[in-house]
């Protein structure tokens, strides 16, 4: 597969990011270190334990990364968890709004780990 095409398998936008790097390379580069990224274990596990500061870090950072490489559909899904868990001067997030938008992060997140191995 090429990245072209894995840009397409998971709703990217190749040209976008092809127009931000300049570099298919460098591209290839970091789209094949995203695997590495520890940030939804983190979240994963920040979760599980009700520590919904680091769970808000990390998904926020997955969000970050995920917009900076172009995964349109990931990013979309993070930001959407990430805003439910960002606290404000009168709450501390939404935590069973996070919980129903988190299986779209799943999806998305096991689709572009799918497919970049498939490079």
């Amino acid at each position: 597969m090429t990245l072209q095409e894995c840009y397409v398998k998971i709703g990217g936008d190749y040209d976008d990011i092809l127009h931000r790097f300049m570099n298919e390379n460098m591209i290839h580069k970091f789209v094949l270190k995203f695997p590495q990224d520890n940030n939804m274990a983190l979240f994963e596990e920040s979760w599980a334990k009700k520590d919904y500061e680091t769970a808000f870090r990390a998904m926020h950072t997955l969000k970050g990364v995920a917009q900076n490489l172009g995964f349109g559909p990931l990013y979309k899904a993070a930001a959407e968890v990430t805003e439910s868990l960002r606290p404000s001067e009168t709450s501390s997030g939404d935590m069973e709004k996070a919980a129903k938008l988190m299986p779209a992060v799943d999806e998305e997140y096991a689709r572009t780990i799918a497919a970049i191995k498939e490079l």
